[in-house]
């Protein structure tokens, strides 16, 4: 196990990387920072030359990739981290310098286990995307069929397990400052951070979900998810059909092709709606660059390496609350918060319903232009403070992936409205799911299981009550020494640590939520 000496050397470097940026100003200006944090960040930047506009990209980028996933996942969140900020970190996306050929071939070879020329006719050299964790090279398969090749960077599964576990321990050492922090749970936000990132560095497991979303998305005839080529993907290699489309960052060419931008931002809502509440498993990282424009006015993605799912019980509260924000009825929505056991029950309804009111009325009927669900989230976000909300880590993929879709959308059609979008698939899903005979047929499956887990039950019961709430069980957490601040030169490193605490747990937990 990694010391606390070899976390603090870590967290320093960072923490003075991001303090010579101007990327920890920020977070020592929020107001909820707690005092004790405020004055540690400051620590952290003394003697450091700050530029009078803070570089976020190159900050990010010059720490390594695990921080330019964390950097990729808040460039989506401009209603958390203000727009200069989040356009700044949109230069990650694609920007991520590419791993020479000559690197990437034995990582091939040895991945796939045969020689390339029997599998691959052709490997063009220069990759057509590099990014944090893999890059992707085109080729032509030995059967004639143009294919993309996805490749993990040489190294990257130790640089990750390095940064997450001192991510781990930075939020072990800041979460006992209680207030604000607590609240975010940023252990907890952490392991969800975690468990993300081992799927995306199991490139078998990508293939797997996007083959499991093909299957969902049948319904769906103008959303595509391209096949996967099994017999050359493995857990470093994925192998998946080459899609010839147009990116829906350049709308120029979408009109040049003959493409209703319009159609094509109805059909991204719908179908990501289709996949968050009617399938329960949607693609997460819905940006612009992992969608193209194929004939047909159909969108294609690609970069299935995060993946969000939410259970059944789950979604048709999140049906519910969407449908009641939609029409108005603050009342349902603050009803199902309290019977999700999102809002702490010593709390009001009647008053969290008022609260909702008066971040849902301003919106209504409101085109994107005007109003925004960034916006929307941002209100939301003060009620959870206001009414002690502890932050939801399976939510957190599903309010990036909002924001995210309604970027695209809005530079589709910035017309769109929303909600009128919306509405219509959310309200079909809830007749479906809670009509009278879908209720009858949850019944009579509820009432059998139930008595076929009669003896568990009662076992169950007599050891203990279980919680209520709607909100998944919250993973096992190691046990993580936390090291506590006093006086003499011993404590000056800790003191340190607790500097980039600020830099790695305060962007991880108070920009999260």
């Amino acid at each position: 196990m990694t010391s606390a000496l070899v976390h603090s050397w870590r967290l320093l470097k960072w923490g003075r990387i991001l303090a010579r940026h101007g990327a920890l100003r920020g977070i020592e200006r929020d107001a909820n920072t707690p005092p004790r944090l405020r004055h540690l960040l400051r620590i952290a930047r003394f003697g450091a030359r700050t530029p009078a506009v803070p570089r976020y990209a190159d900050a990010f980028q010059a720490i390594g990739p695990a921080a330019i996933k964390l950097g990729q996942t808040l460039a989506t969140r401009p209603d958390l981290i203000g727009e200069a900020a989040a356009h700044d970190l949109l230069r990650l996306q694609d920007a991520v310098p590419p791993v020479p050929f000559a690197e990437i071939r034995p990582i091939l070879r040895a991945s796939l286990g045969r020689p390339l020329e029997e599998l691959f006719q052709s490997i063009e050299e220069a990759p057509v995307g590099a990014a944090s964790i893999a890059q992707v090279h085109r080729a032509v398969t030995t059967d004639g069929r143009q294919v993309a090749v996805k490749v993990l960077r040489p190294g990257v599964e130790d640089e990750f397990a390095r940064a997450i576990e001192t991510y781990e321990w930075a939020a072990a050492q800041v979460e006992p400052m209680g207030g604000e922090i607590a609240r975010l749970q940023p252990r907890l936000v952490i392991e969800t951070f975690k468990r993300w990132t081992a799927r995306e560095l199991d490139l078998r497991r990508e293939a797997a979900s996007a083959s499991e979303l093909a299957e969902g998305m049948t319904a769906e005839p103008g959303y595509i998810v391209p096949t996967v080529d099994w017999q050359r993907t493995t857990g470093k290699v994925l192998t998946i059909e080459w899609i010839d489309g147009i990116k829906l960052t350049d709308r120029a060419a979408l009109l040049e092709a003959g493409f209703d931008p319009p159609v094509l931002a109805r059909t991204l809502v719908h179908a990501f709606l289709r996949q968050a509440i009617a399938e329960g498993f949607f693609h997460a990282d819905m940006h612009q660059g992992n969608l193209f424009a194929v004939p047909g006015n159909r969108i294609a993605a690609i970069d299935f390496g995060i993946m969000g799912r939410i259970d059944r019980r789950a979604r048709i509260w999140l049906a519910e609350i969407l449908y009641g924000l939609i029409t108005g009825n603050y009342r349902r929505v603050a009803e199902i918060h309290f019977e999700a056991g999102y809002v702490p029950p010593h709390h009001n309804v009647a008053e969290f319903a008022t609260a909702l009111r008066a971040v849902g009325e301003p919106m209504r009927g409101l085109p994107v232009k005007e109003m925004s669900i960034g916006m929307m989230l941002d209100g939301l976000f003060s009620i959870t403070r206001d009414f002690d909300m502890a932050t939801q880590p399976h939510l957190l993929l599903l309010q990036k992936t909002m924001v995210m879709v309604e970027g695209v959308a809005t530079s589709l059609d910035p017309d769109i409205n929303m909600w009128d979008t919306a509405g219509p698939v959310v309200e079909e899903w809830i007749r479906t799911e809670l009509g009278p005979e879908a209720a009858i047929a949850d019944r009579l499956i509820g009432d059998f299981r139930t008595l076929a887990r009669l003896p568990e039950l009662v076992r169950r019961i007599e050891e203990r009550f279980p919680a209520p709430g709607g909100a998944p069980p919250a993973p096992p957490l190691r046990d993580i020494e936390v090291v506590r601040i006093g006086g003499g030169w011993r404590y000056a490193a800790v003191a340190l640590v607790a500097a980039v605490a600020g830099a790695g747990a305060a962007l991880l937990a108070l920009h999260w939520w």
